[in-house]
């Protein structure tokens, strides 16, 4: 039991609120709350005067502290190699990924709904609804669509170097100093409303992507009604994602820090192995998508690939990391 525990566990034994402890030790009861969480640690005074109110000796408050540290130093080799992480070094990569958050999910969406300018314009010169031919409007629609992907590109790369700095927690096993798992439990609970809406909300969004498609086979055989309800499926799917993403990037961050979810040293050493196949296979699956588009000039149906390729990933990635753990 560390120290902020202790304070919490005896002050509740004498029936005490944060505020009647704060008032015999003269402080505020947000120092109290700092204590008692972890966020700070009370000064050798104040320890002095909470051993006479508890009637407990500044050993008991202090010992099985001084205890955990020296096992981790001599009894398990691991802790002692692993890689120790400061409160501020915490604090100032939850900042980052919320503030990256959002950039990365924006870079998904224009990757999402670069083929929306192809498809239509394809289906309106074909329709002869406005005033281009088909190899123009194709051009115009291939030209958006890789001014769009580059910015994606851009995106990714420059969000990317600022969370570069912070790999070893994907990668190492990571030990956090006295206090610093307190003060990420605090901000993964506060989080925790917004996270289960945001996914419930990308999940709803892509349940209702397939609608517009459907409505539109049943009521119309128009081309270009065909192709709007493909457009409005790409966009509901990119919102959805785009909250997927965003909470997921905050969410993951406090994972990593606590070393829970994908993140325990065990799914680390995994991910190690599995990361150059992710890796390649989202090249290739890319590879094949431009293949097709360009020789086949089929963007119109080639955005199939997307969702085809992450259902066959999720399959493939499962059955390789059962066979990495058993190994």
């Amino acid at each position: 039991m560390i120290l902020g525990e202790k304070i919490a566990a005896l002050r509740k034994q004498n029936n005490w609120s944060q505020e009647d402890l704060a008032e015999q030790l003269q402080i505020s009861r947000q120092s109290v709350s700092k204590w008692e969480s972890g966020a700070s640690i009370p000064d050798l005074d104040r320890i002095v005067k909470m051993s006479a109110l508890f009637g407990v000796s500044t050993d008991y408050l202090l010992k099985d502290e001084m205890e955990e540290i020296a096992w981790s130093e001599t009894d398990e080799p691991s802790e002692g190699a692993a890689r120790r992480v400061s409160l501020q070094e915490a604090n100032a990569f939850m900042d980052l990924c919320r503030d990256t958050s959002g950039r990365f999910a924006f870079g998904v969406v224009l990757c999402i709904l670069s083929p929306l300018t192809v498809i239509f314009l394809s289906v309106l010169a074909a329709e002869e609804r406005i005033p281009l031919s088909m190899r123009a409007a194709e051009g115009i629609g291939v030209l958006v669509l890789l001014l769009m992907v580059a910015g994606a590109v851009a995106v990714f790369v420059l969000n990317g170097i600022r969370l570069s700095g912070y790999e070893y927690l994907e990668q190492e096993d990571i030990v956090l100093e006295y206090g610093v798992a307190g003060i990420v439990e605090k901000r993964k609970e506060e989080f925790a409303g917004t996270f289960r809406t945001g996914i419930t909300g990308g999940v709803v969004l892509c349940i209702l992507a397939a609608v517009p498609p459907v409505l539109a086979g049943a009521l119309s055989t128009e081309a270009v009604s065909v192709a709007l309800s493909v457009c409005i499926l790409l966009i509901l799917v990119a919102c959805g994602v785009w909250l997927f993403v965003r909470c997921g990037i905050i969410q993951g961050s406090y994972q990593k820090l606590l070393q829970e979810g994908d993140y325990t040293p065990e799914k680390k050493k995994a991910n190690r192995i599995l990361g150059v196949f992710q890796g390649a296979y989202w090249c290739v699956a890319t590879a094949i998508y431009l293949y097709i588009s360009f020789t086949r000039n089929n963007w119109e149906s080639s955005w199939v690939i997307w969702p085809v390729a992450g259902v066959l990933f999720a399959a493939v990635f499962g059955v390789l990391e059962t066979l990495v753990k058993k190994k």
